[in-house]
């Protein structure tokens, strides 16, 4: 991939997370939608954004199709926001990478408490202020 590439990448994928969060109002979205990554085509004619969604099958079946009926829509916005020759022809991916790592998290505190083991977890310690 070039340095090219990789700034339309993140350029498209900032821009289209701000769509969904000021401009698509489609009731069908549900749940914390996040635009994981963006991977556009060589010619940056294709790109295809990979959303994650948190939430239920359903939140994520119904959320998916919101976008792929928003496609145009989004399309359109994202070639006023940004300059590029041509705006590239979007197609949603879903990116369940999020809950999978969460699933073997579970999995490995299952393991390690049935082996009267403990992993570390998240931090809970506060900072005290001085």
């Amino acid at each position: 991939m070039t340095r090219r590439t990789d700034q339309v990448n993140d350029l498209i994928r900032k821009e289209l997370s701000d769509l969904l969060l000021e401009e698509v109002n489609d009731p069908r979205v549900h749940g914390l939608v996040t635009i994981t990554r963006v991977d556009v085509s060589p010619d940056l004619r294709q790109a295809r954004a990979y959303v994650s969604v948190l939430g239920t099958e359903d939140d994520r079946r119904s959320t998916m199709l919101a976008l792929e009926s928003a496609r145009t829509f989004l399309r359109r916005e994202l070639g006023t926001r940004i300059k590029l020759r041509y705006t590239p022809n979007l197609r949603f991916v879903s990116d369940t990478s999020m809950e999978e790592a969460q699933e073997m998290t579970d999995l490995l505190r299952r393991t390690a408490a049935e082996r009267g083991e403990t992993l570390p977890g998240p931090r809970t310690e506060r900072r005290k202020d001085r």
